[in-house]
């Protein structure tokens, strides 16, 4: 009981460092915002690009002298633009998705060689939101917390340029944007409240779930959301049932016997399954309820530790989701922007049929199509009716 108790104290501490951070940094930034604000004339009315070219030109004493003051507010003898930029890029890198895939498999190769213990499987997952809090409440990550304030006026000048650019690009594809879009035939294709404004719409809405602009808001990042975990899914079950049926065995989901899992040979999946499912939904708020949260608080969520997403909800941008700057190319993103929504209802379907096949055959994706296509007359649908 006394280690049961212990595990349940440091799952509540770990609980409160997920979502804490997020609402001292959502606080911390309202702050700055309102010393910004205050800080700009009131009732310029002007239009985008108006106020991203008088931003452009006031950015060239704004950043001098930030720089200027950054370098002189040294303490301790130390670099303060040296130590600001290593602290950005250490919150660039936990922000962004491909640091939890590299950190993962690391994370989970130190816990499989410390035994797969509660406490270090709590403390790893853990380990990228309570990073966050610490940049956003030490020195450095106050100082750059204050130095991406002084520079937010340019920089949401220039992610609204960009913004412009892009609805200039959905304008000129009429291929797939605006009232001449390519739709569904018929009365599939007919809803009067969908105008072709975003990546997808084909002007399908039967029931009318969409006519108010919040419903629809809220729909169409939930489909984005459901469509980019189903890309993946897609992938990952795919990959490892390729690898052994071409003789690299990486083990699978036993479902029948037992519920061991064993993937890379890491054991990655069996060091939390192995201690029960409270450590799995435990595992699962520290990884997801940081990331869920800050997407909650929406776009401006990771300024108080000096990351601006330039971007929206749906597309954020900036260094973390966009490091190739492909963004930048607006006729390339907006052409992009459709091939992912699409591919990712190929991929919401594809996910179904997995789904159904294992249950019905229980084997899986390529085993049946293996199955289908040295027999077809017998091994189809038929076979289960």
């Amino acid at each position: 009981m006394s280690g049961f108790r212990a595990t349940m104290l440091t799952h509540r501490y770990m609980t409160s460092l997920v979502f804490q951070p997020f609402q001292s940094m959502r606080a911390q930034h309202s702050h700055r915002r309102r010393i910004v604000t205050a800080s700009q004339p009131p009732g310029n009315q002007a239009p985008p690009q108006d106020q991203a070219s008088e931003a452009r030109q006031a950015a060239g004493t704004s950043t001098s002298s930030t720089s200027t003051s950054s370098t002189s507010t040294s303490s301790g003898g130390e670099s303060p633009l040296s130590a600001t930029s290593a602290t950005k890029l250490v919150a660039e890198i936990v922000a962004s998705p491909l640091f939890y895939l590299v950190a993962g498999i690391v994370a989970i190769k130190l816990v499989a060689s410390l035994g797969e213990g509660q406490l270090p499987i709590l403390i790893f997952a853990a380990l990228p939101v309570t990073l966050l809090t610490a940049i956003s409440k030490s020195d450095l990550g106050k100082r750059v917390a204050d130095q991406l304030a002084e520079r937010l006026p340019q920089l949401d000048a220039e992610a609204e340029q960009q913004r412009c650019a892009h609805e200039e690009a959905r304008a000129r594809n009429t291929t797939w944007y605006g009232p001449g879009r390519q739709r569904l035939p018929g009365p599939l294709g007919s809803a009067p409240h969908l105008r072709g404004q975003v990546a997808g719409d084909s002007g399908f809405d039967p029931l009318g779930l969409a006519v108010e602009p919040d419903s629809f808001s809220r729909y169409y990042e939930a489909e984005l959301q459901h469509a980019r975990w189903a890309m993946l899914a897609a992938v990952g079950c795919l990959v490892p049932e390729a690898l052994a049926l071409g003789g690299v065995e990486l083990g699978g989901a036993k479902l029948r016997d037992d519920l061991t899992l064993n993937w890379g040979g890491i054991q990655g999946f069996r060091i939390a399954g192995k201690q029960g499912i409270g450590i799995i939904a435990a595992c699962q708020v520290f990884l997801m309820g940081g990331p869920e949260y800050a997407r909650y608080v929406g776009i401006r969520s990771l300024e108080p530790v000096g990351v601006h997403l330039p971007g929206t909800n749906n597309y954020p941008g900036g260094t973390p989701f966009d490091p190739l700057g492909l963004s930048r190319q607006s006729d390339y993103f907006v052409d992009q922007s459709v091939r992912e929504v699409k591919n990712g209802r190929l991929a919401m379907v594809a996910m179904l049929g997995y789904f159904v096949q294992a249950a019905v055959t229980r084997e899986g994706p390529l085993r049946n199509v293996l199955d289908f296509l040295a027999d077809p007359l017998h091994n189809n649908i038929t076979k289960y009716l």
